[in-house]
């Protein structure tokens, strides 16, 4: 089963995906890793956006996503462009879709840590492979 984690800051949306179980993963690794949705966008644009999700999920053959569940209020809250960006990929991704808490993935970080060696250096793509992380069975 093939499982991208999408995690979304800002107006960007980091992408790892995973394929495998919790104790035997690989990283599957294409050439996108990153979609980015401009302050302010126009219909088009979000609609581009959108389309390159989807065009994403199905080029790959991707089964799940999951996205960071935003905080709704208080320090770290989510802005416009992650809600926006929730919406779009909510409504048009031809995958099914879960929404994890931070809280979640902190506690599965503290049994699992040891299945993790492929987790990426970079933070946001970090974030990414530990929701991939956390579907995978």
């Amino acid at each position: 089963m093939l499982v991208a984690g999408m995690f979304l800051k800002a107006n960007e949306v980091r992408i790892v995906t995973l394929n495998g179980t919790r104790a035997t993963h690989e990283l599957v690794a294409p050439k996108t890793n990153k979609f980015t949705l401009i302050k302010n966008p126009t219909q088009d644009e979000v609609v581009a956006f959108g389309e390159q999700v989807k065009a994403f999920c199905i080029e790959h053959g991707i089964d799940k996503l999951v996205l960071n569940r935003r905080a709704s209020k208080g320090q770290g809250a989510g802005g416009a462009g992650t809600f926006l960006m929730e919406g779009v990929i909510l409504a048009l991704s031809p995958s099914s879709i879960e929404l994890v808490h931070p809280a979640t993935v902190r506690a599965t970080d503290k049994r699992t840590l040891e299945f993790k060696a492929l987790k990426p250096k970079t933070v946001d793509l970090g974030k990414a492979y530990d929701l991939a992380f956390e579907l995978l069975t």
